[in-house]
C-alpha cells in the first residue's frame, strides 16, 4: 500500500517511480485521475529519457476533445512491485496521470477528514 497526499484543490497525488529502459528509476508525483480510463499518461517531453518501446497510436476522447496519443510499453514501480503497462504519451499532458485501471487491482481509500489517502 502506498500513501498519497492531497493537493491544494483536493487532488489525489501518489509518488511512483517510472523505470527507464536502462533500469534508472525516476520518482515522480502522479495525479490520480478517475476520469482517465487507462493506466498511465505522461507528456511526450518526459518520454525521451525513458526510452520506452513504441506500440501504436490511438485517438482518445479527453476533457478537451479528441486527442492523439502514442502508446508505449512502460515500466512502473508502485508499492514495491514492477508493472509493465501501456502508457499514453501526448502533448499537453500537464501531470503524470494514474488512471482508473489501477482500481481493478488496487483499493483506493480517500478519507479527507482524517487526511488518509492510500492505494493498495
Amino acid at each position: 500500500m502506498i500513501s498519497g497526499n492531497f493537493g491544494l484543490e483536493d487532488e489525489l497525488f501518489f509518488e511512483i517511480e517510472l523505470i527507464a529502459a536502462d533500469g534508472l528509476e525516476v520518482a515522480v508525483e502522479a495525479l490520480f485521475d478517475t476520469g482517465f480510463s487507462w493506466w498511465l499518461a505522461i507528456n511526450n517531453q518526459d518520454l525521451e529519457a525513458l526510452d520506452w518501446i513504441y506500440v501504436e497510436q490511438q485517438t482518445m476522447l479527453t476533457a478537451q476533445g479528441e486527442a492523439e496519443f502514442d502508446i508505449y510499453l512502460g515500466k512502473v514501480l508502485l508499492d514495491g512491485q514492477e508493472f509493465d503497462i501501456p502508457v499514453h504519451v501526448g502533448q499537453g499532458v500537464s501531470e503524470v496521470l494514474l488512471g482508473r485501471q489501477w482500481l481493478k487491482t488496487r483499493r483506493l481509500v480517500v478519507d479527507m477528514p482524517s487526511g488518509v489517502l492510500t492505494l493498495g
